[in-house]
């Protein structure tokens, strides 16, 4: 059997154009998407300003776990990058409410339930896309078994609201669906 080396070489470089118009394809194109769905076209930098607790109950340290956990989840769900001054992207705002209130009544007329809530306002800035900034008020809640003090189960519950919220938050900002 004899190797007819022309022959191979053309055959070679007709395997070759397909793969080099593919890699081609990718390796010229920037998609401003992440597995997160968030969308940061045009941005570069990002801000969150401290975000003051002016509810009519302070919890201590509720300001900076916010303004934390928005942080984290910018960093990790998209590749802006965080700075301190005012970013592309900008976020600012306070923590209006922070309450705990009877939700359903036992036929003994105690509280059977209660409801724990938390509530914040923020306000976006896209300086990039004006249309896409916005001010708007977050607000979750977490019920809870009336029989338990709020201190017992409050740190959970904080935790997940705020998740909720800073979920909220990073949606209406970032994920234009």
């Amino acid at each position: 059997m004899e190797l007819n080396l022309n022959s191979l070489k053309n055959s070679v470089r007709i395997l070759m154009i397909p793969v080099i118009i593919f890699v081609a394809g990718f390796t010229g194109c920037k998609v401003s998407y992440s597995f997160s769905g968030a969308s940061t076209t045009g941005l570069s930098t990002v801000s969150i300003q401290y975000f003051q607790n002016r509810a009519p109950l302070v919890q201590p340290g509720l300001s900076q776990f916010i303004t934390d956990a928005l942080i984290d989840k910018c960093k990790s769900q998209t590749s802006l990058k965080t700075v301190n001054g005012i970013g592309d992207a900008n976020f600012e705002g306070e923590i209006s409410d922070y309450n705990t209130r009877p939700r359903t009544v036992a036929a003994d007329a105690e509280a059977a339930m209660n409801r724990f809530t938390i509530t914040v306002k923020v306000k976006f800035t896209n300086s990039v896309d004006p249309d896409l900034s916005f001010e708007q008020t977050f607000s979750r809640y977490e019920d809870y078994n009336s029989n338990l003090d709020l201190s017992q189960v409050e740190k959970e519950l904080a935790d997940k609201i705020i998740e909720m919220i800073v979920e909220d938050i990073f949606n209406q900002a970032f994920v234009n669906w």
